[in-house]
């Protein structure tokens, strides 16, 4: 049986594979990593809530990243069945900044506005 994590992590990477086949092209190199809570520094435009993922952009040192935080997810999910489609919010969200495009033109289905 697999735990609570390990079908987080499942739900992360077949959003991200299911956005990349949308896409129609690779997306470019960046790592994509499932931490369970936000580190407690949080950027200057999250003061007002806890954020659900980050994109940081690449630098000299390391490519770009998406974190995707699994225990801010599961309690914003209302309930179980929320769960998938939130997550598929919050990937789609992060990838489009990977990308500079809209969430939409990864997940037509797209509606976290």
């Amino acid at each position: 049986m697999r735990s609570r994590a390990e079908r987080f992590d499942e739900l992360v990477m077949d959003a991200a594979t299911r956005f990349e086949g949308h896409w129609g092209r690779p997306f470019p190199a960046f790592e994509l990593g499932v931490e369970d809570v936000p580190p407690s520094d949080p950027a200057p435009w999250e003061h007002e809530e806890v954020p659900l993922g980050r994109f940081f952009a690449s630098d000299a040192r390391r490519e770009a990243r998406v974190v995707i935080y699994r225990r801010p997810i599961e309690t914003r999910a209302q309930a179980p069945s929320d769960l998938a489609l939130l997550v598929d919010e919050v990937v789609a969200e992060q990838l489009a900044a990977l990308l500079g495009v809209s969430p939409r033109d990864l997940d037509p289905g797209y509606d976290g506005d």
